[in-house]
């Protein structure tokens, strides 16, 4: 993750820089008065759970540890903007994403299955999300600008195993969740569309988890909650 963000900043350096450089022409002068705009979103993800262990943890000696991990994804989404003031837009962003959230497990005594005491359970989800934003936005300085984001999203788990019959040592989750999103990001004027990476962090409200005693994985833990880190890319016009 640290990697990742590294890389990040260093190419909004390098393109601050290539914009302080460039020559003096403004390019979109007129966007800043369209009552609204579209564009695309590419984004990549760092996913992970906030887990919270059931008292059952305490009641058994067959598990150790279980704690989450982060893993990567991407997400491909469509994008409206409308200005609502000079400093103020409202936005919605609907996503496709693809993520995998990993469980890992430090158990008492090997796993038969696994033949292993570490064992890890990756929950994969394919998630449409419709986030809606408001968009606080600095001055223009040439071809420039920085904005912060924060608002409200409504997730959607195509992926969701909660109703699976043949669950054996899954780990459940729900199909629906929701929560808060809050970031920045920068805007980069081209002659022909704006350039916008976007740093975001998105955590969910809901506890996803569908809970089964009877699951040895699942029984240890009590609440499951959605954490999500992620960089976009906007092409707007």
């Amino acid at each position: 993750m640290t990697r990742s963000i590294t890389v990040l900043c260093f190419g909004i350096l390098s393109l601050v820089s290539l914009s302080a450089t460039a020559q003096k022409e403004i390019y979109l002068e007129e966007h800043d008065n369209k009552p609204y705009y579209f564009g695309i979103t590419l984004a990549t993800n760092i996913a992970s759970f906030q887990t919270h262990l059931h008292s059952a943890y305490l009641q058994q000696d067959s598990i150790m540890v279980a704690e989450p991990f982060n893993t990567g994804g991407f997400a491909l989404g469509l994008l409206a903007t409308a200005r609502l003031t000079p400093r103020f837009e409202a936005r919605f962003n609907p996503q496709l994403s693809f993520a995998e959230r990993t469980i890992g497990y430090t158990l008492g005594k090997p796993d038969p299955a696994e033949n292993s005491l570490q064992v890890k359970k990756i929950v994969e989800s394919v998630i449409v999300s419709f986030p809606v934003q408001v968009k606080f936005r600095s001055d223009r300085i040439g071809n420039f600008r920085v904005y912060m984001l924060g608002g409200g999203k409504l997730d959607y788990d195509l992926a969701s195993n909660a109703q699976a019959r043949k669950a054996e040592d899954m780990i459940k989750i729900e199909k629906m969740d929701y929560g808060i999103e809050a970031g920045m990001g920068f805007n980069f004027y081209f002659k022909s569309f704006i350039f916008s990476p976007e740093v975001k962090i998105s955590n969910g409200l809901r506890d996803m988890h569908a809970r089964d005693e009877r699951l040895k994985y699942s029984s240890v833990i009590d609440r499951i909650q959605s954490r999500m880190i992620v960089f976009s890319i906007h092409l707007e016009g």
